[in-house]
């Protein structure tokens, strides 16, 4: 008889596949509260601890760690069997087990007394002894696979090939519920563990990174990272890198908000009654460069907003959702990336270096926007302002936006000089600049800057202050009538 150890903490799926393997002629194996619901839906297994010989113990902490389970699933067949005969050891064809829920009971708040019994010592040791031998064992830890291993089953013997695939899903479990563990232990009682480990699924080759001659892969399964077009070519690196600057500054806005972002930089935004008069706005602030841009918008693509994304060349178009006409539409720019907007993950930013990883939080903040001038600025102005200073937030520094109640006019941005990036704005803009409002992503350590907006037709700012000129900066406003705002808050982007 062939025999299936089953030792799982998430019960989903485990009744249907006993029964499953039970009609397969398989013997089951089982313990603890995997036991108790098998038993519960009369499914036929032996007691570990009648296999074993020893009792479980320690309140559960020792129940399957014991050389006849271990030597049933590192046994290797055709080497081992004459020491396995003789200390009655069965072979073990097939592990099912999956770990302690320890992540979910960090978020649950438990103190470390609490935690310790929720970090799994058997279910880890089961699965790597499984996944080490895998030419003998399978091992299965995800319910998801279940339906796999019973379909393989049924149509004959599992393959090396699917017993290793599985083994290499085992391997990359373990791995992450030890880093899961080494993070949050590393981290207590301090802002940042001492060793950080992460870890990744859903790895796929992208035609190449950021030129043709270097090679690139994206991993995730979530947010940006497990975005993948429902037309259109396959990503590419700056595709992605793109479309995740875009979502996050389109993650500002709660009104139809439109963000066409090129080489990393948004070069249009806007919001409108409509999402269509949203995305022209933003088209206009910038139209040759929205040439082969990204395109990210907060909602529907309808027909007429599809018919005026295929008139000009753009590289992707992201939204929350497309009707079946706009699909239709686009599908005559068949190279043209179309992908459903996912939600936004959050979590920590992590860049790599040379060697080594940066790795930031941003906890909660609140901005105190205070006037600092003689004058107020205006309800429009101070619209305007909001605008920009969202935009300002996810542009490369040094950076100068100017907008209006609508969208942005010019967009300076990546600039080694703040008066260049103003410059540069005002060089860009398409449409007048009289009465505008500017956004500084830092503080203006000289009036210069002010003084240049101010002589393109701007008419308030806002920055964050904490110059050791700021008075300087203030008193030139009030020479010129502007008002200004100061918000305590930097947003370098580097």
């Amino acid at each position: 008889m062939k025999w299936a150890l089953l030792s799982v903490w998430d019960k989903q799926g485990i009744v249907d596949l006993g029964r499953a393997l039970v009609s397969l002629d398989f013997g089951l194996i089982s313990s603890g509260g995997t036991g108790k619901v098998l038993k519960e839906s009369g499914i036929p297994f032996e007691e570990v601890s009648s296999y074993t010989g020893f009792p479980e113990m320690m309140g559960g902490r020792v129940k399957t760690l014991h050389p006849r389970i271990h030597g049933g699933l590192l046994g290797r067949r055709g080497t081992d069997d004459e020491v396995m005969a003789v200390h009655s050891i069965r072979p073990i064809d097939i592990l099912v087990s999956n770990l302690y829920p320890f992540e979910q009971m960090v978020k649950k708040g438990l103190v470390l007394e609490e935690l310790i019994e929720y970090i799994d010592i058997g279910g880890p040791a089961l699965i790597r002894a499984a996944a080490k031998n895998y030419r003998d064992v399978a091992v299965v830890t995800e319910p998801g696979d279940y339906p796999v291993l019973v379909g393989t089953l049924r149509s004959g013997e599992i393959s090396e090939s699917q017993k290793f695939r599985f083994a290499k899903k085992a391997f990359a479990k373990t791995a992450a519920y030890d880093a899961a563990i080494s993070n949050y232990l590393h981290g207590i009682d301090k802002e940042f563990p001492d060793i950080y480990t992460v870890q990744f699924g859903n790895g796929r080759s992208l035609r190449y990174g950021e030129n043709p001659h270097q090679k690139a892969s994206v991993f995730g399964c979530t947010g940006i990272a497990g975005a993948e077009p429902v037309q259109g070519k396959q990503m590419s690196y700056n595709n992605y890198l793109d479309l995740d600057s875009a979502s996050g500054l389109l993650a500002e806005f709660d009104e139809p908000c439109a963000v066409i972002v090129k080489h990393n930089n948004p070069c249009g935004v806007a919001v409108g009654r409509t999402i269509l008069e949203a995305y022209l706005r933003a088209r206009e602030t910038d139209p040759v460069s929205a040439y082969g841009s990204v395109v990210a918008v907060n909602r529907e693509v309808d027909a007429t907003m599809a018919g005026e994304i295929a008139k000009t060349f753009v590289e992707v178009i992201a939204a929350p959702s497309f009707s079946g006409e706009a699909a239709g539409i686009m599908k005559s720019k068949e190279t043209m990336r179309v992908v459903v907007l996912p939600d936004r993950t959050g979590g920590p930013q992590m860049r790599s270096i040379d060697g080594g990883l940066l790795l930031q939080r941003t906890p909660a903040y609140k901005e105190h926007w205070e006037t600092v001038t003689d004058r107020d600025p205006s309800a429009a102005e101070l619209q305007a302002l909001r605008l920009a200073w969202k935009v300002c937030k996810h542009t490369r520094s040094n950076t100068i936006i100017f907008a209006d109640t609508v969208g942005t006019i010019g967009i300076g941005a990546g600039q080694m000089s703040r008066v260049d990036a103003a410059k540069i704005a005002i060089e860009k803009s398409q449409f007048p600049l009289k009465g505008t409002g500017v956004a500084s992503d830092a503080f203006l350590p000289f009036p210069d800057t002010l003084e240049v907006a101010h002589a393109a037709g701007a008419t308030a700012l806002v920055q964050p202050g904490g110059s050791i000129r700021d008075k300087e900066v203030i008193d030139a406003a009030n020479n010129r009538n502007i008002a200004m705002i100061f918000t305590g808050i930097r947003y370098f982007r580097h």
